[in-house]
């Protein structure tokens, strides 16, 4: 537990190239911020807000925390998955009994799928340039 004005508990989360500090405040009312803004403004898609909300429903903690969350990198689907790595791990400090439902659930596994380099000769990863037939 980490002491500033309030109490809380931090857990970093990353995916792709974003990488999400998740300070969890214990009593609250459920209220997630998301770089300043709430989390219904910052996320315009319903399924980005579900996947950040996944392990506060898995371990019964929905309203009970309010989450205090800086991203920053990559997209909006690799900051949701990192945000919800970030709350994983914070309400592991908070609880460790946890570690079952959220391991079992795969909220503490990072994603290691990153995108493929592009390789010379080709346009892409793997996108071949197109030849014409003579």
């Amino acid at each position: 537990m980490y002491k500033s004005k309030k109490p809380y508990f931090y857990g970093t989360g990353r995916r792709k190239s974003s990488v999400a500090r998740v300070h969890l405040f214990e009593n609250g009312t459920g209220t997630i911020t998301i770089n300043g803004r709430s989390i219904d403004e910052y996320f315009g898609l319903e399924t980005l807000k579900l996947i950040v909300r996944q392990p506060l429903e898995t371990t019964g903690m929905t309203g009970k925390v309010d989450i205090d969350t800086t991203v920053s990198g990559g997209g909006v689907t690799g900051q949701a998955g990192a945000i919800r790595h970030g709350i994983a791990r914070a309400l592991l400090q908070l609880n460790p009994e946890f570690r079952a439902p959220l391991k079992s659930a795969g909220f503490l596994t990072r994603d290691p799928r990153m995108k493929e380099r592009k390789k010379y000769g080709l346009k892409a990863a793997r996108r071949a340039p197109q030849f014409s037939k003579r």
